[in-house]
């Protein structure tokens, strides 16, 4: 397998550097890293350039979390694509390795990593990714709806791999969506009858700090992402894990005597629903 990683960034002067070197150390070296940049003000650019990687530049009125992403896998020369932001750090040396090994599987067209929230992460946010990203491993198929839901079709491009051929195949990331490209284009994996793999051997440090105005934002892009492709509704409601998540994350807070978060759970699920619904109706 020929992997061509594909990192997406802006103004990433203080992410980039030990990005790329956990990248260059892993013991299955990619074929190729593309950094495709959206024309930052920073030494983005300049500093992927000193590493030796392809680097390519674009206006920054041009991105999209789909087409751009698109515009770099068709211009990568491997046959497996490895999709990272630049927020996010290898935890070690054999993130590729676990990564990618599912996709030797010919049924399993693509796999995304664990997500190990950073040392400074907000409480909340730790559970976030401890819910969303847990320690057993899973390969989702069609034969999960029923049980899973909307949640069958969670991926995350923050450390996604995928096969190109197969990437290609369903039409690759959509382009018409402001976020969510990466459950939109699992929903046309497993719709497919492709399966994708969770690995949660694959690690890497991701967490964000979200205000509920940025989790407002979110998530009414998340819910006008489903409304442009309104298909994904012929399988699945676009409902199902918000009451599960809240109540873990209110019987976690209080297994941490954090009992000061629960009104501040309320007012970020109101945010999140609100949001949802907007983008739904109207994104």
């Amino acid at each position: 397998m020929n992997i061509s990683v594909i990192i997406p960034t802006l103004n990433a002067g203080r992410f980039i550097d030990r990005l790329l070197s956990g990248l260059l150390s892993q013991d299955l070296q990619p074929a190729e890293i593309i950094v495709i940049d959206s024309s930052s003000e920073d030494t983005t650019a300049q500093i992927a350039e000193k590493f030796g990687v392809k680097t390519m530049v674009i206006p920054r009125n041009t991105f999209n979390h789909g087409r751009t992403r698109n515009q770099a896998a068709l211009a990568a020369e491997g046959d497996i694509l490895v999709f990272m932001t630049q927020d996010a750090l290898p935890v070690n040396n054999n993130l590729l390795r676990s990564l990618t090994a599912p996709l030797h599987e010919f049924d399993i067209a693509a796999t995304y990593a664990r997500q190990i929230p950073r040392p400074d992460a907000p409480l909340l946010e730790v559970f976030t990714r401890h819910f969303n990203y847990p320690e057993n491993a899973s390969v989702k198929s069609m034969n999960d709806l029923r049980q899973l839901g909307i949640k069958t079709f969670f991926s995350s491009n923050v450390c996604s791999s995928m096969k190109k051929e197969c990437f290609v195949e369903v039409g690759m990331f959509p382009e018409t969506v402001r976020a969510n490209e990466d459950m939109v284009i699992t929903a046309k994996y497993i719709t497919k009858g492709y399966k994708v793999a969770y690995v949660p051997e694959a690690m890497v440090i991701h967490s964000h700090n979200y205000s509920l105005a940025r989790q407002y934002r979110r998530y009414y892009n998340i819910g006008s992402s489903i409304r442009r492709n309104r298909w994904i509704l012929d399988y699945t409601r676009a409902e199902g894990e918000g009451m599960k998540f809240i109540r873990e994350q209110i019987a976690f807070v209080v297994q941490e005597h954090k009992f000061h978060l629960i009104p501040y759970i309320f007012f970020e699920s109101i945010a999140k629903y609100t949001g949802f619904k907007m983008g739904l109706v109207t994104g």
